[in-house]
């Protein structure tokens, strides 16, 4: 289940951009949330969680592809949703052509 997870988010996060905004907007989301709510500090609570939601979801955009929490939405409101962005269907595209040529050989 774990390794299908990171697989799955790996396919997800290609893009340098989007990964480089996860890795400054996951931490800020959370961190910053549960930092200065310990400390009692709602306002930059709120703020650090959607400034981090807000980078993670600019991420999703450049990769073109809907966030996780946003495919869940779509998904239990029967809505189409993009779970891959572009650049990942030309390379499973190209794996799956690979496959079959070599199958054939």
């Amino acid at each position: 289940m774990i390794q299908r997870f990171f697989s799955n988010y790996l396919l997800r996060h290609q893009n340098r951009a989007n990964q480089i905004l996860h890795l400054i907007g996951v931490p800020l989301t959370f961190g910053g949330l549960i930092g200065f709510g310990i400390a009692g500090d709602w306002i930059y609570a709120g703020i650090s969680f959607f400034a981090g939601y807000a980078l993670q979801f600019l991420g999703h955009a450049i990769e073109q592809n809907d966030a996780g929490e946003l495919i869940l939405i779509k998904k239990l409101r029967g809505k189409p949703y993009t779970e891959f962005g572009p650049r990942t269907q030309i390379q499973q595209n190209f794996d799956q052509s690979s496959k079959k040529s070599s199958c054939n050989d």
